[in-house]
């Protein structure tokens, strides 16, 4: 996420710009989408106290949700855009420490941030990639809360966004996802995970949950990034058509060490570094997934 809206300063500003110079009324609409509050009702679910769920739950903080690309490795709180004509954004500082959040929290108010991109104030969370994780399992989320509630306190200030003009004309026109939580289906349940395994089912939740189709599309079949930076290289291709080239030891081992098997690097836009701390398993089933889902030509979105 961190590198998907720092891409949106290249491809919105001229366009943000030419918007807010012919609209007067741009920064008015901008600030009525970003002022704009949700209500989203209290949702519990169980988290857990065990050494081994809060174990997972750093695990899927780590390699799937990718959480510390934005909140940082400590969840201390990291600067993810900070250019005047975009704006300056930043992951909370997660934990107790001062300026942390973790001592104001309750878990429902977790529950909403990460599932929903929703403050417990009601305020929609900037940057916030809901949309790939309202498709975790209870059991899931739950980990992951339990792990994040029990990280060492980080004393480091919140950083409120800010919007410059080109945040403002990619938010007015509608071109740039900054509030996730403006397109998320907010009264969808949430359901149980697969069995965990080297399977396709598996494989497609985990995807979901990653983020997949954030970059590589919702048929997965790549090409441009949508709203990305122009300088970045397209997607690749992940359906059958695209990984002809592929092996499932040919894929773990590009996931794990960068490398595609012609020996080209994968361009560091794909985190791969993240993703390739999955287990095994888990990237056995994205691959099983990946050779399920209907074969399309490069760009096909």
């Amino acid at each position: 996420m961190n590198k998907f809206f720092k891409g949106l300063l290249v491809l919105g500003g001229v366009l943000a710009v030419v918007v807010l110079a012919a609209a007067g009324g741009g920064y008015a609409a901008s600030e009525k989408v970003i002022r704009a509050k949700l209500s989203i009702p209290a949702e519990r679910i169980a988290i857990p106290t065990d050494s081994l769920s809060i174990e997972r739950g750093k695990h899927f903080a780590i390699a799937v949700g990718k959480c510390v690309d934005c909140h940082g490795d400590d969840l201390g709180g990291a600067v993810i855009v900070d250019s005047p004509p975009m704006g300056r954004f930043a992951g909370a500082n997660l934990t107790r420490g001062r300026g942390g959040i973790g001592a104001q929290l309750k878990d429902e108010d977790y529950v909403r941030a990460i599932r929903h991109g929703v403050a417990r104030d009601g305020h929609k969370i900037v940057i916030m990639p809901s949309e790939a994780y309202n498709h975790l399992s209870p059991e899931d989320l739950g980990a992951i809360i339990a792990y994040v509630k029990q990280v060492p306190p980080v004393e480091r200030e919140f950083i409120a966004p800010t919007f410059g003009p080109v945040a403002r004309g990619l938010i007015a026109t509608g071109k740039a996802p900054l509030f996730m939580a403006d397109h998320i289906d907010h009264s969808k349940p949430a359901v149980a995970a697969p069995m965990a395994g080297p399977t396709a089912e598996y494989g497609k939740y985990l995807a979901n949950a990653g983020g997949c189709t954030g970059c590589h599309g919702p048929t997965l079949s790549g090409g441009k990034i949508a709203q990305g930076d122009p300088s970045w290289p397209p997607a690749a291709n992940l359906t059958p058509t695209g990984l002809k080239g592929y092996t499932e030891e040919t894929f773990m081992k590009a996931l794990r060490t960068g490398i595609r098997p012609s020996g080209v690097a994968i361009n560091p836009v794909m985190p791969w570094k993240r993703a390739g701390e999955m287990t095994d398993d888990e990237i056995r089933a994205v691959w099983a997934y990946l050779q399920t889902v209907p074969p399309k030509e490069f760009g096909n979105h």
